[in-house]
């Protein structure tokens, strides 16, 4: 079934309680919204294949809980993953300043030197913004992570956040070519595109 998969990657979303990790997951992985969905508690699980320059990747998604109580569960998730999406909410301030955190905690359980960071501002369909979006651009460059804004609600942007960043993961051939196995499978050739082209992400 999966003999057309070039790698299977291990990605997570992070990030404060309540900024729509679960809802951008939902919205991406089945194109659904709720506005009523819950917190999560402790950790949720998906996985969708993905199609990127020709090749398909498996995602095997982690939807972390953003509570303290619950931040001793995550060490071992951080474990082998490829990708991070660290998720704040344009509407409120604080879990922008609280990146900073987040970002440490990376640095401190993650096992992979060259893990690709895509950085998301959730909630863009909302008027009572209270961080620019040149605020989140700035941050981005300053970690050497992607950015786009995005909305669960709306779509926008979504799809684009997990497309690119497996597009860096898989050019970067250290990061999953230990995972695979070992049927010669060859990434397909293409002429690189200006970046964030399809989608007018910011890539760094």
């Amino acid at each position: 079934m999966d003999e057309d998969v070039l790698a299977t990657l291990k990605l997570l979303i992070i990030g404060e309680s309540g900024v729509g990790k679960s809802s951008l997951l939902l919205r991406f992985t089945d194109d659904t919204f709720d506005p009523e969905l819950g917190a999560t508690i402790g950790v949720d699980f998906k996985v969708k294949t993905l199609a990127v320059d020709g090749n398909r990747a498996k995602l095997a998604i982690w939807d972390t809980a953003g509570q303290e109580r619950f931040r001793t569960l995550t060490p071992s998730y951080y474990r082998g993953s490829q990708g991070v999406i660290l998720v704040y909410d344009v509407t409120r301030r604080e879990t922008f300043t609280k990146l900073n955190h987040w970002l440490k905690e990376l640095e401190v359980h993650r096992t992979q030197n060259d893990l690709v960071k895509m950085l998301v501002g959730n909630k863009m369909d909302k008027d009572d913004r209270e961080v620019d979006r040149n605020e989140g651009l700035a941050f981005a460059r300053k970690h050497s992570m992607l950015f786009i804004e995005a909305s669960a609600k709306t779509r926008d942007g979504v799809a684009c956040a997990f497309e690119e960043l497996v597009e860096k993961i898989l050019q970067t051939p250290g990061l999953w070519e230990s995972e695979r196995k070992t049927r010669g499978i060859a990434l397909t050739e293409h002429p690189r595109q200006p970046a964030g082209h399809r989608c007018y992400c910011s890539l760094l």
